[in-house]
């Protein structure tokens, strides 16, 4: 009886293990690749439990939306610019059983993607302008892509939901020539602004130059004026005088005429003694030194 406990528990153990073996459960983010000594069998897409033979295995593949970033890669544009693209995209398996037949896993799928994504980047912005890639097209140029994509991914059992341009930038030499174009034409600028500048200077100071010598003509004139006019007014001031002067001395004259012959022998002295250095030769009897001899100018008795 113990033996046939023993060989009753042999079977039940066996016969759990073939019931564990023909069971599987599938997750709600996950689908499933039945296999049959390495050939696909079934592709189970529903959560659950699910039932296989004992010597069957299963395969699991992701449900959710899976990321991608393709090399980055150089394009050239329909108005001949180059532009280094780095993209990604987004994409999830449709159909596991073609998944499997064509690229086994996620690493053999991100392997024949990426040069898919590329493939269609080339050709859609081949046929644009940078313009175009930097406006509101984007939008329907970004589709455009992502469609081609999907004409090379359907057939692995994917599906493409999104692609975009991550940055796109001009090569390092593209991005060099365009610095010294940019260099090249701002010193050029500069070069028109000084010549401009230092003409409008030269312009400036001839002005003021002219200016200043019609100033100092006009200034010149005046002066000229000023001063003839100051020496009429001089000359005139001076016969005025003089001529009072005359009238002075002729009254003076009419009223003493002894006493306007002494001063004007005094003035006479005066005039003749100024300098130190004077020599005069005249006779005693001169009528130069009469008042010398007597205050009334009278001759001396003998």
């Amino acid at each position: 009886m113990n033996r046939g406990l023993a060989v009753l528990g042999v079977l039940v153990l066996i016969a759990g293990f073939v019931a564990y073996s023909m069971l599987f459960v599938v997750p709600q983010v996950q689908q499933a690749i039945v296999l049959q000594f390495g050939a696909p069998m079934e592709a189970v897409k529903d959560p659950g439990l699910k039932f296989k033979l004992p010597w069957q295995n299963v395969v699991y593949y992701d449900k959710r939306v899976l990321d991608l970033d393709p090399p980055k890669q150089q394009v050239i544009l329909s108005d001949q610019k180059r532009l280094d693209v780095d993209s990604y995209a987004r994409f999830k398996i449709v159909d596991p059983l073609l998944f499997f037949q064509t690229v086994k896993d996620e690493m053999g799928a991100r392997s024949r993607l990426s040069p898919i994504i590329n493939s269609a980047l080339r050709r859609v912005l081949g046929n644009e302008t940078l313009l175009s890639i930097l406006s509101d097209q984007r939008i329907s140029i970004m589709a455009s892509i992502r469609q081609q994509a999907n004409d090379g991914a359907r057939p692995l059992g994917m599906e493409l939901v999104e692609v975009r341009i991550r940055r796109a930038d001009y090569p390092e030499e593209t991005s060099l020539n365009i610095y010294n174009r940019m260099k090249s034409e701002r010193e050029r600028e500069a070069k028109e602004f000084r010549a401009q500048g230092q003409e409008e200077a030269q312009k400036i100071r001839a002005d003021a130059d002219r200016q200043r010598e019609v100033t100092i003509a006009n200034a010149y004139k005046q002066r000229v004026v000023i001063v003839a006019e100051a020496k009429k007014q001089s000359e005139m001031l001076r016969g005025q005088g003089d001529a009072e002067a005359i009238r002075i001395y002729a009254e003076a004259f009419g009223k003493d005429p002894e006493f306007f012959a002494f001063y004007r022998s005094m003035q006479a002295y005066r005039n003749a003694m100024k300098g130190g250095d004077t020599t005069m030769v005249l006779s005693p009897d001169s009528d130069f030194f009469k008042y010398f001899k007597n205050i009334e100018g009278a001759p001396a008795p003998q």
